[in-house]
Order: structure tokens, then C-alpha cells, then sequence
């Protein structure tokens, strides 16, 4: 099955620096729980979760690729993926294309790949650029919101700072439904500072964790 691979993220020194996704990834949070409750819940119905999840995680995978590509006007390759999950990624692809029919939107940067030289991390923006005049910073995600994707855009939020770039109004976290039981949610965000506090405990924390076996 075709996977999303890691992005490396390399510093001025060509040195590996861990990205933001695996930074956030050591908060313990909601979504593990959330996860768990389901796997039993599938369990009860002899349902492999395993399974059904990596189908989804492949569904979404897709589902992402489909909304880069129309960004980038490129021609998203499916050879990889089965015509259950391609139909399904379609489907998910049609409820976003319908989110964005009426909106005015101007892009700066697709999928643009940052380093932070003075916390040592990376990371990969889906979306930054004008959404109806505002200047937004937005992530897409398959399978739900939880409060870990808030830390993961104030950590990208950071980045853009470092960087130079202007800074966004407001953060948008758009959850894209893969299945008829999941719901499209678009989620805005005005306040950064907390989560980008939040988010830097956990590049120290990923550090201090590298000691611990």
C-alpha cells in the first residue's frame, strides 16, 4: 500500500531535526484515548482495527494528496491504491471541493517545508496563503480534531514566524470525512501563543525522552 512518507528536515549544518508531527506525537493526549475506546468497541464486533484503520489512514492519505494536487493543478497518481479506496477518497475529495466552492482563496505556500535553526525542528504546512481576504494558516485532516492538531499548527505557526513570513490572523484545522459516519469540520483558531508555549515543553521533552530507554 502506498504510504506518506516522513518528510527529513535537514538544518544549516545537514543535520536530521525531528518535525513537528513527531514532536507533538510524545503529548499523550485525547486522541489515543478516543482510539482506544474504538479499537474495543470494534473488538466487541470482531472487527480487526488494525485493518480497518490502516485502509483508513490510506483512504486519507489519498484524500490529502487529492487536495495538494488541486492546489498545485497536478494530477493526483492512484496507481497504488485499490477502487474502493480511490472511490472513497473521491467521495472525501467532493465534500471539500464543495467547502471551497465560495471561497475566495489565494495561496502563498502549498505543502512548504520549513527548519527552525533556534528550536532545532521542521515541519510541513499544508496550506498558508488569503482565504476571503484573511490571512490563514491551515491544516488538513482525515479521521477527526483533536486538541494535538491546535499545538501542531501553533508549532508551524512558529516556524512561519522564524521565518519571516507574514504572520496569519487565524489558524484553520479543516476535517475532511472519509466515511458517511464521519463529518466535515472546519475549526478556526485566533489564539497561538499558548499552544506554541505547549509545543516547545514537548521539543524539550522529545529531547529528554532520547536518554530514557
Amino acid at each position: 500500500m502506498k504510504t506518506k512518507a516522513h518528510t527529513r528536515y535537514r538544518n544549516a549544518h545537514n543535520e536530521i531535526v525531528p518535525g513537528v508531527t513527531t514532536i507533538v506525537g510524545k503529548l499523550d493526549d485525547g486522541k489515543s484515548n478516543a482510539l482506544a475506546s474504538k479499537a474495543n468497541e470494534l473488538g466487541l464486533q470482531n472487527i480487526v482495527s488494525s485493518k480497518l484503520w490502516n485502509n483508513l489512514a490510506e483512504i486519507g492519505t489519498l484524500s490529502h494528496a487529492l487536495v495538494m494536487d488541486y492546489f498545485k493543478s497536478e494530477e493526483t497518481d492512484t496507481s497504488d491504491y485499490s477502487e474502493e479506496q480511490i472511490d472513497k477518497a473521491e467521495n472525501s475529495h467532493l465534500s471539500w471541493l464543495e467547502w471551497v466552492k465560495d471561497k475566495k482563496i489565494e495561496p502563498i505556500g502549498i505543502e512548504l517545508a520549513l527548519v527552525s535553526e533556534e528550536h532545532q525542528f521542521g515541519g510541513c504546512i499544508d496550506f498558508f496563503g488569503k482565504i476571503d481576504d484573511y490571512l490563514i494558516l491551515a491544516d488538513y485532516k482525515t479521521g477527526g480534531i483533536y486538541r494535538e492538531h491546535y499545538i501542531q499548527l501553533c508549532g508551524y505557526y512558529g516556524l512561519l514566524r522564524e521565518n519571516g513570513y507574514p504572520l496569519p490572523k487565524k489558524g484553520l484545522i479543516l476535517g475532511i470525512p472519509r466515511t458517511p459516519d464521519e463529518k466535515f469540520q472546519e475549526v478556526y483558531y485566533t489564539e497561538f501563543e499558548r499552544g506554541w508555549q505547549i509545543f516547545l515543553h514537548l521539543r524539550e521533552v522529545y529531547d529528554l525522552l532520547k536518554g530514557v530507554k
